[in-house]
């Protein structure tokens, strides 16, 4: 059965109604005839992912193929976690993030222990992360945790052993968000993997927010700095004159890239090829909604073939309007999400060798067995 929906210029188009609306790019075209090099994949052996300074343009598209073969393959019977038992410890609220991860490891055929939110800890009576630390070390293999404060990752690393990944601490990072997003662009374009693009093929990235207080914008902009070659120019549209605080011009000037900063998303949405938005601002204790005039529906002003993305959960700045077109690729970004994280998950327990593929280098396969 299909049902009709009407696309930005107001055509009418066949749907799926079992097959969520946007553009659903094929995975297939991240992998072509290359292979995955499993010696690249294993530098997360038994690793945190704590940052994305973590990553370089290598294993980001390495992980990505990984996440492509993931998601176009039925691997559930190779049991790839079997055995193995990830906590996801959520001291803030979470939805596709949680739910994302519990997913990946579920499908994995491994278990999970899950910690919904804070005040069922021992935090609720005053006990400290680093002895939470402690605890989680004989409880499972990795842990999964996302924190109010900044400064939670540091201190639950005081004594934990096992790898821990970072699902967002305060202000700070968001890094698998990251590798989330950039999964969805590399499957949009996938010539983007490529050393250096053509000029013709290198595109004008948009940046909605604040990344200097935004965890997910911070850490998206700087995995999109590994991408400098295939990236002609970063637009930030802020309300705030210096949306990036000191660490991240540094970078963002060491990098090369041309990048300006505007508080009018018209100056420059007519130019740009990949829209990146969010929402809201983790400040302090608090959440604060983006300005009203940072909004995007059916009207804006966007190039044809120009795309969104979003970590979601969104507000009234992105319309709903927009989930039709195929403009729309914050769907495509939050559905990745779960083969990103198996391909993490399967990276850092080091469980290659459950799984059986062509695709694989034969050099790192035959090291494997």
């Amino acid at each position: 059965m299909v049902i009709e929906k009407l696309s930005k210029k107001g055509k009418a188009v066949e749907s799926d109604p079992f097959v969520s609306d946007g553009l659903h790019p094929d995975p297939k075209k991240l992998l072509k005839a290359e292979h995955i090099d499993l010696d690249i994949l294993r530098q997360l052996k038994g690793q945190s992912v704590l940052s994305v300074k973590q990553f370089d343009k290598e294993l980001v598209i390495e992980l990505c193929k990984f996440a492509a073969l993931l998601e176009t393959t039925e691997i559930g019977k190779s049991h790839p976690l079997d055995g193995k038992i990830v906590i996801t410890a959520f001291f803030e609220p979470s939805t596709r993030t949680r739910l994302s991860f519990e997913s990946a490891v579920l499908r994995l055929d491994g278990k999970v222990l899950s910690i919904p939110e804070g005040q069922s800890t021992g935090v609720a009576k005053g006990e400290s992360l680093s002895d939470i630390g402690e605890m989680f070390n004989a409880y499972g293999d990795v842990v999964v945790m996302r924190h109010t404060e900044t400064a939670a990752v540091e201190e639950v690393m005081k004594n934990l052993r096992i790898p821990l990944v970072n699902a967002g601490n305060g202000s700070g990072e968001h890094p698998t968000q990251a590798l989330a997003d950039w999964f969805a662009i590399l499957k949009w374009k996938p010539k983007l993997k490529e050393k250096r693009s053509r000029k013709q093929d290198q595109i004008h990235l948009g940046i909605l927010g604040t990344p200097g207080s935004m965890r997910a914008v911070k850490s998206f902009l700087q995995m999109s700095l590994l991408f400098r070659e295939n990236i002609k120019c970063i637009s930030i549209v802020s309300e705030l004159a210096n949306p990036l605080g000191e660490e991240l011009e540094q970078q963002l000037n060491e990098s090369g890239l041309d990048f300006h900063i505007t508080n009018d998303i018209n100056e420059v949405i007519s130019d740009l090829d990949v829209i990146y938005m969010n929402s809201i601002a983790f400040l302090g204790d608090s959440y604060k909604s983006l300005d009203s005039r940072f909004k995007l529906n059916q009207a804006s002003e966007m190039k044809d073939d120009a795309v969104v993305l979003h970590p979601l959960a969104r507000l009234d700045e992105l319309d709903p309007n927009l989930d039709g077109t195929h403009h729309n690729l914050y769907f495509t970004q939050a559905h990745g999400a779960v083969f990103m994280r198996q391909a993490l998950f399967i990276s850092i327990l080091n469980r290659f060798d459950r799984l059986q593929s062509d695709q694989f280098t034969e050099k790192s396969r035959s090291r494997e067995k």
